[in-house]
């Protein structure tokens, strides 16, 4: 799936005085720390990290360093990470017992919100990391879903979309994470009214290849069909003398016409297809 980067980044977050100071604080206010001093970021969106990649890394530290200083808070008598995991792990990896960083003083929701903007930034979260990490800062800090489409740049419906996604079955999730289903497919299983129906629908989709729109086409045919079961069942309990109605306005309409009852209310469904249809049902009823 591909993303759009984010127009504001940190600035969202951060004054201006402060990003300024930043290339400054680089040279200034670097200092080595011992990485067995340093404790996981708490508040990390991201849950997997590409081997591969943190490999490339790695070789590229032991031979010219970090070049970009991590950022850490203090946290007693140690550190507690706030941006640069990846840094870390290669660092670790490198079998370097020194990291450059530079500490900052933040509470939990500016440490969470500046780990969840590094990530999207460099569009490295999967879209169920990215709906685990809207929902933390929702229930966790209390923002709003319009708050949180402020400060990372997107609008209130992709952000309400993607928190969405948690709402499937954790198999179909891992599907997303892996890529093995696009947010469309995702999206489209999550118009399916449970979970057991989700998954069966989804490894159909796996196994027959569908794009989004059959997939979509599928799940509406689908639906479609247990409609009509749905009509079929209620009809062999309605009334006869309700039926034999239903299908005098049929012959008189032209059209399928449906009687519902229930304890307080009474309706008359008329199904036009065409326009043709809806007119020449109007005609009949202000000729009647």
């Amino acid at each position: 799936m591909s993303k759009k980067r984010l127009g504001k980044g940190l600035g969202a977050l951060l004054p201006n005085d402060e990003l300024k100071k930043d290339a400054s604080e680089s040279k200034q206010n670097v200092i080595e720390i011992n990485v067995a001093d340093i404790e996981p970021n708490p508040y990390q969106p991201r849950k997997e990290f590409d081997p591969e990649l943190l490999k490339e890394l790695s070789d590229s530290i032991k031979e010219h360093g970090v070049i970009q200083p991590i950022s850490v808070r203090r946290v007693g008598n140690k550190y507690q990470l706030v941006a640069g995991e990846r840094r870390l792990r290669a660092t670790k990896m490198a079998n370097l017992k020194t990291i450059p960083a530079i500490e900052k003083d933040i509470d939990d929701k500016q440490m969470m919100e500046i780990a969840l903007i590094e990530n999207l930034q460099r569009e490295d979260l999967s879209p169920i990391e990215e709906a685990m990490a809207y929902k933390q800062l929702i229930e966790q800090f209390g923002l709003t879903q319009e708050e949180v489409s402020q400060k990372v740049s997107k609008s209130r419906s992709a952000i309400a979309n993607t928190i969405r996604l948690l709402n499937l079955p954790k198999k179909i999730q891992d599907y997303v994470s892996r890529e093995t289903l696009s947010m469309g497919h995702a999206r489209a299983l999550l118009g399916l009214s449970n979970e057991e129906e989700m998954l069966k629908v989804c490894e159909i989709c796996l196994k027959q290849g569908f794009t989004v729109r059959q997939l979509e086409e599928y799940i509406k045919t689908l639906k479609n069909k247990k409609d009509k079961e749905r009509e079929k069942r209620k009809d062999k309990k309605k009334d006869p003398e309700v039926i034999a109605i239903e299908n005098r306005l049929k012959d008189k309409f032209g059209v399928h016409v449906r009687i519902d009852e229930t304890k307080n209310r009474k309706a008359i469904t008329i199904e036009c297809k065409t326009e043709e249809e809806l007119r020449r049902v109007i005609e009949i009823l202000e000729r009647s």
